[in-house]
């Protein structure tokens, strides 16, 4: 059997460079932002505003979509090939629920080619609270 057709030389794994994607959707507008493995050194950031005109527009799926892949190319370039995901809400006294957008930028990143390993939830949860604004009554329209 010759030396070439071994397992070990037919594919050597690569190394994996582990980096966090930090997604905060709210519905008014999108933050992406890469960062190392310990969270201190950022990588690479963009918001839903960079990509789109108007204002309204910010938290579209579209704006989230090219936000992903805008900070994905860059994180490639530096080495970045693995990322866990943290997606953010509003959370609080706000919404719990994440904006429009964010499973548009999960799919964008993960069709840019880097291996996902862990998709979580880091909306802040209080577990009491200040009092939630708009008055007794609630918000008049």
């Amino acid at each position: 059997m010759s030396e070439s057709s071994t397992p070990e030389t037919q594919s050597q794994p690569r190394e994996l460079r582990w980096g966090i994607v930090n997604i905060y959707s709210s519905f008014n507008n999108i933050l992406i932002h890469v960062t190392d493995l310990t969270g201190s050194e950022t990588v690479a950031r963009a918001s839903g505003g960079m990509f789109v005109e108007s204002g309204r527009l910010e938290p579209t799926p579209y704006a989230a979509m090219r936000a992903a892949g805008y900070v994905m190319e860059i994180a490639r370039q530096k080495g970045i090939n693995a990322v866990h995901i943290k997606v953010r809400a509003p959370g609080g006294v706000k919404s719990k629920t994440p904006g429009p957008g964010t499973q548009a930028a999960i799919r964008s990143i993960a069709r840019s080619g880097v291996m996902i390993g862990r998709i979580e939830d880091v909306t802040p949860i209080p577990h009491d609270s200040v009092r939630k604004k708009g008055g007794r009554r609630g918000r008049r329209v």
